[in-house]
């Protein structure tokens, strides 16, 4: 598993020649670790001296964000390597034969479908990495100070993730044929896009006032 190697080893394997773990697994990857530096921050906040000038409904909030971007980070490190397989049914499907119309038909189906579950897992991927963005404005606004750059650098990794995830979800979208699924999924990507640029922009806003 891809998770179990040590960083070195993951980005011997991404330089490498072969095709995963590429794209899709880094952008997992680094949307984990923009979830696991706001983490870090929270727990530089909570309990702390600084949490004693926090309002106790923001306490609350931001314990409970807490806890739910570990939920997020769970998942995204599931995510590096379920992506390294996603293209396998695609793959598959290619091989099938092709000797006679039916056969002809039933791989073009299997094809079909295999790009639709190719583009599930990097679709996930954005839909967390999103999460993580919107959980982060608590931890950007009450979090410790001192660690305000954390935030900043989750932020950017949670969205490069985001970006990164929906680039794997265009290209595997321009094979499919289903124009009703290509329109559905087209209008979750640039809503996912929007939202995610809106909110990063927030966020780093925040940043750099705290910074001042």
């Amino acid at each position: 598993m891809l998770v179990e190697k040590n960083l070195i080893e993951f980005i011997d394997e991404v330089k490498s020649s072969n095709p995963t773990p590429g794209g899709g697994s880094v952008s997992a990857l680094v949307g984990g670790i923009g979830g696991a530096l706001t983490n870090m921050v929270g727990n530089l906040t909570i309990g702390n001296k600084v949490y004693d000038q926090v309002p106790e409904n923001v306490k609350e909030k931001m314990e409970a964000n807490f806890k739910e971007i570990e939920n997020s980070v769970e998942k995204l490190v599931k995510i590096i390597d379920e992506d390294s397989t996603a293209f396998d049914g695609v793959m598959k499907a290619f091989k099938l034969p092709k000797n006679t119309d039916e056969e002809k038909k039933a791989r073009s189906q299997a094809i079909q479908e295999g790009y639709k579950e190719a583009l599930e897992v990097p679709l996930r991927c954005a839909k967390e990495c999103l999460n993580l963005l919107e959980l982060q404005e608590v931890f950007a606004t009450h979090g410790n100070v001192n660690a305000i750059t954390d935030v900043g650098v989750g932020t950017l990794l949670a969205y490069s993730g985001l970006e990164g995830a929906l680039f794997n979800v265009t290209i595997n979208l321009k094979s499919i044929k289903d124009e009703t699924f290509r329109k559905e999924i087209e209008d979750t990507v640039n809503t996912l896009l929007t939202k995610g640029k809106a909110t990063k922009e927030e966020l780093l806003k925040v940043v750099y006032e705290r910074l001042g």
